[in-house]
């Protein structure tokens, strides 16, 4: 079998809404062994390996129905046995996820296979030990069959176990994943911001972090006093709360001294530390003390070690969020209970057979071990792992009552004394935590401590929730939902308005309109784009940023409260979204672009690629009604309502559309011009002249006068008022400064030179219908290109498009020829202008942009205009600008002495681009630390 691709989605994809991994293979000779003809050994033998099994459904959607598919009449092939695998060994390391997906593909024997998954580690290692365990279980003839390789000392349990232990590592540990389930049951929004438990809630300014049961809340001071157990007990015990007596030594001889100060019984326990390690309780003599000293110093970051009172009692966990006593929970350490039959050894493995145990954190209760701490407690009582109890002794294994060492808890919240609770509040306000646990030792929680006595043990900042969320007995207590519920109380706001835009062209226009919009409204913008990350307007992240790492880095950024996602066609197929959902999402356009590649061959392909972003939108989606395949979408939205674009006026489905109250903006033809209309429930609301945006050149830029359109559609569709929609849209223009490579004017020479990004056949034909509209007194002239990965015939297609409307071309090819030859796709440029009736004569090939640029440049004369295709556009426009009248181009030593200006503001980019040669997947970064190169080592997009 072999592996074609595979693809880690870190959001929704045209496969689910949720993060899954897809692989596309070719299983080869396995075509021929379906399950049933691997036979009855290979089936029992998976079952046995993964018992769990026999509870999926598959696609009978009953308990069984996975074990059906594998027994019936045909069988099921690898592939989908595999996705199941998969699947299952991530809910046995704790992941709980179902959703898998397994398709023939056009060639025989190849598939994809999908599956849901919560770490990205964690799924690909699952996937790949199935893989494993699979092959290991195959009939020997079809392991020589495939050529497996197998390794002779496989031992799927063993496997198993390390693949369990390493998930721990890699998934959230129970407190945050209880922290996060909390905030996906108020749909409050998450990030994870590390490997470990780093996890930001909400979005933009909105945004709360949590670290484990750390807020972005809680104070640092209160931290530090917690965790030094010395002046925790000294604060509680001057504010008259209950504290044993505690005296802190640096050696053995002060230990010993201390604990008899104290008096015997005594506990020693490390002065940093948690989950019990290190501390050492009841110990009775000096030899105690002694070896308790060197355990508590192995465990603690100080060389201190605390020598306090024993106090008796059972160890109760009282939780205190935001003021309030939330939960409680008896823990007792782990144990065996004798029966009079069996040794201690097999005590601790009939407990272990409990389905609620598991490795760490796997599940609500941990394993128990035999290990050194056991085997010492073991030697104290004069027993051996050997050794009968009798029926009923309880023998403990471990001190303390932590549940990580195997312990168990008893919830009691709702018999605790009012005294014991506000005792509890008390010392976690006097700390000044905002989440606290207290350790109290008391026979009875039922009873006051005044009446019977009892002592805190300790204060522990980031306390532990598995014991309240999942306790081994009594009620679950929804501790996670107290701490969501303080840091996002009713009425405040978790997430800032999302805007989704796709489409061909004119992505990055629409964004950087409605951009003006917002900001014109008092938002500070968040902008993804194809030029870069904007953050209120100032350019962070230079490069190609369409996809889900730049998105996040929009969600992330504090000051952010209006984010604009430009989501291009490569990063949905590469990765997926870079959010969970949209307020609006918007697609423009479908054209051909990119078909030929990653197996999107036509233009329903592609549209179901870009239809992913408005399958997302929850309140509006906004769809381009002059497109066919824009249109189809909308019976695939769920948005609460759709909101229409159209530049016909008569369209029939769009005037039905406004006749029932729908929401439209379209363009209108008046006296004095075309006018954008908004149709809204059903009211006539005209908005503004097209001639009055800067940006559609008088009215002419057609394409622009669209993109105008839909900026006013989103915007209008967040309540923007109108004077804002307005102004936004007046004070945008495509200087080279505001929207690079993006119809870039420049009218200081005595011809007209415009600069623009068009890069596939409808862009193209878009910039020669501009220049028709042009009055032009000289020659229209054109600098013309197409990247090298694009089809043949769309590259025949935009020279057929312009051949009829320039007087002369110059054809070259970007820097990157992308497997083309060094002038292969000029050549095809020229070829089929020719074939369109253009005169050989007035046709260029001139392979470096570079040169052509410089070349068109000093064929232009006063009254000509020149469109330039350019691919560098920063360096496009340099040579534009520094043209000198006389004809020549200013030198390389004179351009790159230049200041930055509004004719070249990335001036400082543009340094470090020429001083370091940045390889593919760098970026450059201007943030609060610098401008420096960062490596994505993921692509996102093209």
């Amino acid at each position: 079998m072999k592996i074609l691709s595979q693809n880690v989605y870190v959001g929704p994809n045209v496969y689910a809404n949720f993060p899954v991994i897809c692989y596309q293979i070719d299983i080869g000779e396995l075509e021929k062994w379906p399950s049933v003809k691997l036979g009855r050994e290979f089936i029992d033998g998976l079952v046995a390996a993964i018992p769990s099994l026999q509870e999926h459904g598959c696609s009978y959607g009953e308990k069984g129905g996975f074990l059906r598919r594998l027994n019936e009449d045909e069988g099921t092939w690898i592939g989908h046995i595999w996705e199941h695998v998969a699947i299952e060994l991530q809910n046995l390391a704790g992941s709980a996820v179902s959703f898998g997906r397994t398709r023939s593909l056009e060639n025989e024997g190849c598939y994809y296979v999908v599956y849901q998954y919560h770490q990205r580690d964690v799924g690909i290692e699952a996937g790949a030990l199935g893989l494993k365990l699979l092959k290991h279980l195959m009939p020997s003839e079809v392991q020589k069959a495939i050529n497996a390789e197998i390794e002779d000392d496989f031992d799927f349990n063993d496997e198993l176990t390390a693949f369990i232990k390493m998930a721990q590592r890699k998934e959230f540990g129970p407190s945050t994943a209880s922290l996060v389930a909390a905030a996906e049951s108020r749909d409050i929004p998450w990030l994870r911001l590390n490997n470990y438990s780093l996890v930001q809630f909400g979005h933009g300014k909105h945004q709360q972090r949590i670290q484990a049961t750390i807020t972005s809340e809680t104070k640092h001071i209160a931290v530090e006093i917690s965790c030094d157990k010395e002046d925790t007990h000294n604060l509680l015990n001057d504010l008259g709360l209950p504290v044993p007596q505690q005296l802190m030594v640096y050696s053995e001889r002060q230990a010993i001294k201390a604990a008899r100060r104290i008096g015997f019984p005594v506990v020693l326990k490390p002065l940093n530390a948690n989950h019990g390690r290190g501390v050492s309780i009841n110990l009775t003599s000096d030899e105690e003390v002694q070896v308790a000293f060197s355990e508590a110093q192995q465990h603690g970051t100080s060389r201190a070690v605390l020598v306090e009172s024993y106090l008796t009692g059972y160890d109760h966990r009282m939780l205190v969020v935001n003021n309030e006593l939330v939960a409680v929970a008896k823990r007792v350490p782990g144990h065996v209970v004798g029966d009079g039959k069996h040794s201690i050894s097999e005590l601790v493995d009939i407990v272990n057979l409990d389905p609620r145990r598991g490795v760490g954190h796997e599940k609500v209760l941990t394993r128990l071990e035999l290990d050194n701490q056991a085997m010492r407690l073991l030697e104290e009582a004069e027993y051996t792992e050997d050794t009968v109890l009798p029926e009923g002794e309880t023998f403990f294994l471990r001190s303390t009552a932590n549940l990580s060492t195997g312990g168990t808890a008893i919830d009691v919240t709702d018999i605790v004394h009012p005294d014991n609770r506000d005792m509890a509040i008390r010392a976690i306000r006097a700390i000044g935590l905002d989440i606290g646990g207290v350790d109290f030792l008391t026979e009875d929680i039922s009873r006051s401590y005044k009446e019977i006595g009892g002592g805190i043990c300790e204060c522990n900042a980031a306390p532990g929730f598995r014991m309240h969320v999942a306790p081994s007995e009594g009620q679950p207590r929804d501790v996670a939902g107290k701490v969501m519920d303080m840091l996002f109380p009713t009425g405040k706001d978790s997430r800032i308005p999302v805007a989704a835009i796709t489409g061909t062209n004119g992505k990055t226009t629409t964004s950087r309109m409605l951009a003006s919009i917002m900001k014109a409204a008092g938002h500070t913008t968040g902008m993804t784009s194809t030029d870069g990350v904007y953050i209120d307007g100032h350019l962070t992240v230079k490069g190609d940023m369409t996809g889900p790492t730049s998105a996040q880095i929009v969600l992330r950024d504090p000051s952010v409260d209006f984010a604009i996602m430009e989501t291009a066609r490569g990063g949905i197929v590469k990765r997926g979204l870079g959010y969970q959902t949209c307020n609006v999402g918007a697609c423009l356009n479908i054209t051909a672009d990119h078909l030929g590649q990653r197996g999107i061959n036509t233009l329903e392909q592609l549209a179901q690629i870009k239809r992913v972003v408005v399958e997302v939108a929850q309140d509006c989606v906004v769809l381009n009604a002059d497109d066919i395949h824009c249109l189809q979408m909308a019976e695939f939205c769920s948005a609460k309502q759709i909101c229409y674009v159209t530049m016909d006026p008569g369209h029939g489905l769009v005037r039905e559309h406004i006749r029932r109250g729908g929401m439209a903006v379209v363009l209108e033809k008046g006296i004095n011009g075309d006018m954008i209309t908004i149709y809204d429930k059903g009211a006539h609301i005209p908005l503004l002249w097209t001639h009055l945006v800067p940006a559609t050149i008088e009215g002419k830029a057609l394409h622009n006068v669209q993109n105008a359109m839909f900026a006013t559609a989103i915007a209008y569709s967040f309540d923007t008022s109108l004077e804002n929609i307005r102004q936004g849209l007046r004070i945008f223009n495509t200087s080279f400064y505001q929207a690079p490579g993006r119809l870039n004017i420049f009218d200081e020479h005595p011809f007209k030179v415009i600069l623009d990004y068009a890069h596939n056949p409808a862009a193209i034909k878009t910039i020669s219908d501009l220049a028709a509209r042009l009055d032009v007194k000289g020659k229209r002239r054109l600098v013309i290109a197409m990247p090298g990965d694009r089809r043949d015939e769309d590259i025949i297609e935009s020279a057929k498009s312009v051949a009829s409307t320039f007087d002369t071309f110059v054809c070259k090819a970007d820097d990157d020829r992308r497997g083309r030859g060094y002038d292969e796709v000029p050549q095809l440029l020229k070829k089929t202008l020719m074939e369109e009736g253009v005169d050989e004569k007035d046709i260029l090939v001139i392979p470096s942009e570079e040169e052509s640029i410089d070349a068109a440049l000093s064929s232009c004369h006063a009254g000509d205009l020149l469109m330039i295709l350019g691919d560098n556009i920063t360096r496009c426009w340099k040579q534009i600008v520094h043209f000198n009248d006389d004809g020549v181009a200013d030198t390389p030593e004179s351009q790159n002495n230049l200041t930055p200006s509004q004719d070249y503001p990335e001036k400082l980019f543009e340094v470090i681009e020429n001083k370091f040669e940045l390889q593919e997947g760098q970026h450059i970064v201007n943030d609060e630390r610098g401008v420096h190169i960062v490596v994505d080592r993921d692509e996102e997009s093209d």
